[in-house]
């Protein structure tokens, strides 16, 4: 038993993950803060890759992000596809800032110039802006991460989260992120969850004071963002 009082079930904890995320939403943030929880107490290994959800909610006749020349979350990632080249650790520093800067400090990293302020500030060089734009392979990554986690896995979202037999699961959507005791207990849960390969859903329907609770969480993310919301249902 968990020092929280959490039953343990012998969960076989995976050792390494794959999560796509898309810089743009606050859930794939809050659930980045709990696996970098989780990461810090089991050395868990995180390899970061994309999604993209204005592509997935692309409403007909709209011009789709790899022809737009600045496209808030598709544009980021092409960024950070030229820092995950030099290394995991690269993209995850950048993830970290990015989230922190957009979801916490209401920064509008979705635009070039503020992204490139950004960049300084963690030490890289503006100007990998600029290149990721000039570069059309970083359209091909952030399109082949994108293509393989929906074809492969059935991704219709973020965070979905990609364990080494192949099993991938859309979320845990929580808000806040979890810390100690209880981040591990929900890693336990969802790693419980791969036992049972044809369990598709399980979700806790939001009252109005659930929506009250988000909304005020994210109350940084709704002031700061530009643009309207689309989300297309899953099947």
């Amino acid at each position: 038993m968990m020092s929280n009082g959490a039953v343990t079930g012998g969960a076989d904890l995976a050792q390494r993950i794959e999560v796509h995320i898309d810089p743009m939403c606050p859930y794939a943030y809050q659930t980045s803060l709990w696996l970098r929880e989780v990461r810090a107490h089991t050395g868990l290994e995180i390899h970061w890759r994309f999604f993209s959800l204005e592509l997935v909610n692309l409403e007909e006749g709209k011009t789709p992000p790899w022809a737009r020349e600045w496209s808030y979350g598709w544009s980021q990632m092409r960024v950070a596809t030229l820092l995950r080249r030099q290394g995991q650790e690269h993209v995850d520093r950048w993830y970290e800032a990015v989230g922190r800067a957009f979801f916490v400090d209401e920064r509008p990293t979705f635009d070039p110039d503020e992204h490139r302020v950004l960049l300084g500030e963690l030490g890289y060089e503006p100007a990998l802006v600029d290149e990721a734009l000039a570069d059309p392979t970083t359209h091909d990554e952030v399109r082949a991460d994108h293509d393989e986690v929906v074809g492969r896995h059935g991704g219709h979202g973020v965070p979905t989260i990609v364990f080494p037999d192949g099993m991938a699961l859309f979320g845990p959507v929580v808000v806040p992120a979890p810390t100690g005791d209880d981040a591990l207990a929900l890693w336990e849960l969802v790693n419980l969850w791969r036992r049972f390969p044809h369990l598709y859903e399980i979700r806790k329907p939001k009252t109005q004071e659930d929506l009250a609770h988000i909304g005020a969480a994210f109350a940084p993310y709704l002031r700061a963002r530009k643009w309207r919301s689309v989300a297309k249902p899953a099947l």
